[in-house]
């Protein structure tokens, strides 16, 4: 499986703050250490980037890759910005992301195409997010076909289902593990998939995001995804996720892991309501 390392961006203070002072030394330390951890991609992400989004996406292109060659993943909504970094990055890089709304498909795939890049396709439309497996495919199909027109083929683009918080949505885990076994079937050669892991933990408490998380992207796995955005760093969550695996595959663990991950399955599958202490 890829993983897409997820730590470079504008949502976190201190880069945030680096990005803003054009201060590179932290996040070069980010990017290194991510990248040391065995990513693929690094995701480089500058949000909406309103004010000088052109220069600050190709200042961090060019200053990353003089110290890493791992390909970056450039996430932003400006479509400006986003084409300065692909005009000076080396490699084939990922775009984050194109979708069904407005704005976000054509243009962002025109992008990917006049620039050799692979893409993320987000299955979200003006609507809001899809409430099934079935409406994901719908989406994803339509993603692809103007992809494939604009000149983008299966295979470099990214079906992302959308993952909702357990916490939240406790019904759509299982329902975007669905999609990702669905999607497969759309194209031959098929797209590829990508999810960003930690949307399933979101607001859960602290001793729980590993235990989720690593679970559910065993589950993920086993119905064919191929990409996850997470921090490749995490050892405890890719530690679980390995023995969760093999709770999926039928072997059995020999230690009280097996029990936290069988408890999370059951959450995961809506077996179990979700609650903040289900562990316990």
């Amino acid at each position: 499986m890829e993983v897409i390392a997820e730590r470079i961006t504008v949502t976190t203070k201190r880069i945030a703050q680096a990005m803003k002072e054009r201060e590179i030394a932290p996040i070069l330390e980010l990017a290194k250490v991510q990248d040391k951890a065995g990513c693929d991609y690094i995701d480089v992400s500058i949000g909406p980037a309103t004010k000088d989004g052109d220069e600050l996406m190709a200042w961090l292109v060019e200053n990353i890759q003089k110290e890493v060659k791992t390909p970056l993943c450039l996430d932003t909504s400006n479509i400006s910005a986003m084409e300065a970094g692909l005009k000076v990055h080396q490699g084939t890089p990922i775009i984050n992301s194109a979708s069904g709304q407005a704005g976000r498909k054509e243009e962002m795939f025109e992008l990917a195409a006049k620039n050799n890049a692979k893409i993320i396709a987000l299955c979200m439309t003006d609507d809001g997010l899809p409430r099934d497996a079935d409406e994901r495919c719908m989406i994803a199909f339509d993603l692809i076909s103007t992809a494939q027109t604009l000149g983008v083929q299966a295979q470099d683009i990214f079906l992302d289902p959308l993952i909702l918080p357990v916490s939240v949505q406790q019904e759509q885990a299982m329902k975007s593990v669905e999609s990702i076994r669905m999607f497969k079937e759309l194209t031959d050669p098929p797209a590829k998939s990508v999810v960003g892991l930690s949307n399933i933990y979101n607001s859960c408490p602290e001793e729980v995001k590993p235990w989720m998380g690593g679970t559910y992207l065993a589950l993920l796995e086993e119905a064919g995804l191929t990409t996850a955005i997470a921090d490749p760093g995490d050892k405890q969550l890719f530690d679980i996720y390995e023995k969760a695996k093999k709770t999926i595959s039928g072997q059995s663990l020999e230690n009280s892991d097996a029990e936290k991950i069988s408890k999370t399955l059951k959450v995961l599958k809506a077996e179990d309501l979700f609650s903040a202490s289900y562990l316990n």
